[in-house]
């Protein structure tokens, strides 16, 4: 009783993967070694149609297209070129509003940043160290000059001992 279940089982898991390899006729298979339609200004004349599998409609307009232009009308003619171009120039060539995105990203992003740098200053970093202060600079800048560190081209030639002052 046991084995016939698991066989049976067995035998439904096949055939789903054998049907799941054939397809459901779901998905729409694309073969992507013909060139793909697209729209640029820079290519006005694409490799292939926009439209590929065309309905009875365009069939019969595709067929009346062989005829006499001057006897189409103008939403026979707009029809064809539809057929032909997804976009004309002028909807190519129209703004978009994508850069209102991008502008918004790129002050959510500086906004994040400051708030993580507000962050680092209060929680991660310490007190600034006391050698930081005007009092310290002033008393190392002092005990430096009396030692007469790099007397000749460095912090020590620049300072005139007759005179107690910095050369100008």
């Amino acid at each position: 009783m046991l084995a016939s279940r698991a066989f049976s089982l067995i035998g439904k898991r096949a055939i789903s993967t054998s049907v799941g390899l054939r397809g459901h006729g779901v998905a729409k298979v694309e073969d992507f070694s013909l060139p793909g339609y697209i729209d640029r200004r820079d290519i006005p004349l694409p490799p292939l149609e926009y439209v590929r599998n065309l309905s009875a409609e365009q069939k019969a307009l595709k067929e009346k297209e062989k005829a006499s232009w001057s006897a189409l009308s103008i939403d026979e003619k707009v029809g064809l070129y539809r057929i032909k171009f997804c976009e004309t120039f002028a909807e190519m060539n129209r703004g978009s509003n994508e850069w209102k995105t991008v502008f918004g990203g790129v002050l959510f992003f500086l906004g994040l940043t400051a708030f993580v740098i507000i962050w680092q200053r209060l929680y991660v970093y310490g007190p600034v160290p006391h050698t930081f202060s005007d009092e310290w600079v002033a008393m190392q800048t002092k005990r430096m000059l009396d030692m007469r560190v790099n007397p000749i081209e460095g912090f020590s030639a620049k300072w005139d001992y007759d005179k107690n002052e910095w050369k100008k």
